[in-house]
């Protein structure tokens, strides 16, 4: 527990991920990406491990794919310039 400048205890924050194992965050990624994970982690030196897997648990698990995938292009028109609107002078 840690407690917060007014000496009210706060327990400690969750996890900000459910990815717990190496295993985890290769199968978290996208096929095409599992090659490059595999690929930097036999490259990568024994101190530059954690660096290596906290920046792999951040890309799997930031949600900007899913973000993709949900809504990509709501509230977009598509097809619209600026000068479109522009009253023909000819």
């Amino acid at each position: 527990m840690t407690t917060a400048p007014s000496g009210v205890p706060h327990p400690p924050p969750p996890s900000s991920h459910p990815l717990r194992t190496i295993r985890d965050i290769r199968e978290s990624l996208p096929e095409d990406q599992r090659r490059h994970f595999d690929a930097e982690l036999a490259d990568t030196e024994i101190e530059a491990l954690p660096e290596m897997l906290h920046r792999w648990v951040a890309l799997s698990n930031d949600g900007f794919e899913e973000f993709l995938l949900s809504r990509p292009f709501e509230g977009l028109e598509f097809g619209a310039r600026s000068y479109d609107e522009q009253t023909d002078t000819e």
